[in-house]
């Protein structure tokens, strides 16, 4: 499994310049307005380069105009922002560093050049390299229009002339046995999972029973819910860990899974109505929102990667012990990425696993971590 080591990001909204590692747990916490979303965004962008939407996700968020660094830039080079990601394979002793920007498409007195819209981004630059102890190696290299992608004989292969300036290479060159290495990143950044503001409200999904298929990871929605739980419950037939949680936010409360026909659905049953089965649809938001947690935190078999962002937003202050164990009980099988605003919830991780959190703030205009030094390492890390 190849874990993530450090993530950077350039030239993106409030991220000027920066790069920072990625622990087992990292938590991250500061006040609003400071660029903590933007860190969490910079790890969409990556996931959406290798899925092959980034120039559309960029697209919605409002085009380069709304993307790009607002602050001062020295010298009058071109507009660009880029994004990073180093992986590592610990068994294999190998990692591999995956690098793409994007900038403006070229104009000329007749219009925009090339094959792309006036405002929308194109992809400047895009590179995979494998770091290992021999010397680092180049599987991917473009620049503008031109490059080459090395295929598993070790020769290079020009890109040609069929990729759009709007496409990543990443996720156009789909030949698992021709390209290796792209497979094995692609899929790496693919099957991350971010959790932002699960819809609650009376048309959420969590509200509704799912199909029953065996579900062993949540999805990124949490659309699903109710087959992570059955399958819990009923195909891995372990539910400990599940059944812990519930009880810790809800004393003398239990989750409620039915054996599923051709749907899958749960509730609760509270101490006061002892005989009530509470259906999800009935759950209030808070409730509904720490089960939806619950699930992508405890789920049969984990991502290599889950983000999230604010978790603790409609929840009880109650909910945010019980569910700061959740998350150090997560990071204990997989990596666990987390911006929020609460100090408790902060506080909390701290004292049960050991974390301390990093405040985000702002300098001279620009996101930047408390203790991060300029060569991407915290300055700690000298004193281990």
């Amino acid at each position: 499994m190849l874990t993530v080591r450090d993530v950077a990001a350039s030239g993106y909204r409030s991220l000027r310049s920066i790069r920072f590692p990625v622990e087992a747990l990292s938590v991250f916490i500061g006040a609003n307005a400071v660029g903590k979303t933007n860190l969490y965004r910079a790890l969409e962008r990556l996931q959406a380069a290798a899925a092959g939407t980034l120039v559309r996700d960029l697209a919605a968020e409002g085009g380069m105009d709304s993307v790009v660094w607002a602050g001062p830039r020295s010298g009058k080079g071109p507009v660009r922002v880029g994004w990073s990601v180093e992986l590592g394979d610990e068994a294999a002793s190998v990692a591999y560093r995956y690098e793409i920007e994007v900038g403006l498409v070229p104009q000329s007195e007749d219009g925009p050049r090339g094959a792309a819209f006036l405002l929308e981004p194109q992809i400047k630059r895009e590179r995979l390299t494998v770091l290992s102890g021999r010397r680092p190696a180049a599987m991917l290299e473009r620049d503008g229009p031109s490059g080459f992608v090395r295929g598993d004989d070790g020769r290079k292969r020009s890109l040609g002339t069929s990729l759009l300036a709007t496409e990543t290479a990443l996720a156009a060159l789909q030949d698992a046995v021709a390209f290796p290495e792209l497979h094995l990143v692609r899929h790496a950044l693919l099957d991350w999972r971010f959790h932002h503001d699960f819809r609650t409200d009376a048309a959420s999904a969590l509200r509704r029973p799912c199909l029953a298929v065996t579900t062993p990871t949540l999805s990124s929605d949490g659309s699903d819910l109710a087959a992570v739980f059955a399958t819990l419950r009923h195909i891995r037939e372990d539910t400990v860990d599940l059944d812990g949680a519930v009880g810790d936010a809800f004393p003398g409360a239990r989750l409620v899974i039915p054996s599923p026909g051709r749907e899958a659905s749960f509730g609760m049953v509270f101490p006061d109505y002892p005989e009530r089965v509470f259906e999800a649809a009935e759950l209030s938001d808070g409730t509904l929102r720490y089960l939806a947690l619950a699930g992508a935190l405890l789920a049969y078999r984990l991502p290599p990667f889950i983000a999230l962002n604010e978790p603790e937003t409609s929840l009880h202050p109650d909910l945010l012990d019980p569910l700061a164990r959740m998350i150090v009980t997560a990071s204990r099988r997989t990596q666990v990425w987390l911006v929020t605003h609460s100090e408790r919830l902060a506080d909390a991780i701290e004292e049960q696993g050991g974390v301390s959190p990093r405040r985000v703030f702002k300098r001279d205009g620009a996101t930047w971590i408390d203790g991060l030094k300029l060569s991407g390492e915290f300055a700690e890390a000298d004193d281990a």
